[in-house]
């Protein structure tokens, strides 16, 4: 086959005609230029998005691919029930698929399942992928899989270099919900402003301030609030910094749990001795008008 017409039907796997409307998904309240592709997992249209960021600046509608789910659909909640997890995640690592199943097609992409919220809500299993389909098996069904995301080979081949460890997030939702760009302006002040006071209560050492932004509900690494104040206490008291610097902001809205947004960021720390550097994830919750508060927290 001549290699212009392979190249040719090779895009129109993945190219479909761009949104006329310009709306983005409501899930994508902030990517900065460091994100340069999100992937939108829309089960019930066994559709998977992809999204590029031109330098923070715009959002651009990229084209979708079919994709199979779950044998038993979406909503994971235990190891082994066959389901495709909803939320908010990351890519970890690629694995070289050469010496697995051929089912697993060119290559597969590691999802951090679980999350912060998922391990807050109880949820368990691991080994969550987003990974090609055996090359003589021809087109999977949507529900065939064991809970991981199967793309055709030809669209992995395609998209594979837009996976960044630790950086690309995919976004698995049962339904997109799509919006204007200036109708999340609202909601992209609102945590900038609770990720600003949460910055500035830590470097003052206002552990007032700083506390009363963790909801009554927080959970961290099986310690509740109580227990992880006290936990602080020992490890940091309350120390104040001389200077505290947010920067590289993501937002994201769950796609599952109704008001949850994930804040992930590059935080530095500065004393007079000591610097230390680090990738944080705070995820908030609405509980009224304007407030906004931390129910869970992560690094990486």
């Amino acid at each position: 086959m001549p290699r212009l017409l392979l190249s040719v039907m090779l895009v129109c796997l993945l190219h479909f005609p761009a949104r006329a409307d310009e709306k983005i998904p409501a899930y994508l309240i902030r990517l900065p230029a460091s994100v340069k592709t999100v992937f939108v997992a829309e089960t019930s249209a066994a559709g998977f998005h992809r999204f590029d960021n031109e330098a923070g600046l715009e959002i651009d509608y990229i084209g979708s691919s079919s994709m199979s789910i779950g044998e038993n659909g979406d909503g994971k909640q235990r190891s082994g029930d066959r389901k495709t997890p909803l939320g908010i995640y990351f890519v970890t690592e690629q694995l070289d698929t050469s010496r697995l199943h051929e089912k697993y097609g060119r290559t597969a992409f590691v999802l951090d399942y679980p999350n912060a919220i998922d391990r807050r809500l109880r949820r368990s299993g691991d080994g969550i992928w987003v990974h090609g389909v055996d090359p003589r098996g021809g087109e999977r069904p949507i529900r065939d899989t064991d809970g991981c995301i199967a793309l055709p080979n030809a669209t992995l081949e395609m998209i594979e270099d837009r996976f960044f460890p630790n950086i690309t997030p995919v976004v698995i939702g049962r339904k997109v919900r799509w919006v204007e760009p200036g109708q999340i302006d609202e909601l992209r002040s609102e945590l900038d402003a609770a990720i600003s006071q949460w910055g500035s209560s830590m470097k003052r050492g206002d552990m007032h301030t700083f506390l009363s932004l963790y909801d009554a509900d927080f959970r961290h690494w099986g310690m509740n609030k109580t227990e992880w104040i006290a936990f602080r206490a020992r490890t940091l008291g309350t120390r104040s910094f001389e200077n505290v610097t947010i920067s590289d902001v993501l937002l994201l809205a769950d796609p599952a749990e109704d008001e949850i947004y994930l804040s992930r960021f590059r935080l530095r720390t500065e004393e007079a001795s000591n610097t230390v550097e680090l990738t944080k994830r705070l995820y908030w919750r609405r509980t009224g008008p304007g407030a906004l508060t931390i129910i869970a927290e992560d690094s990486g």
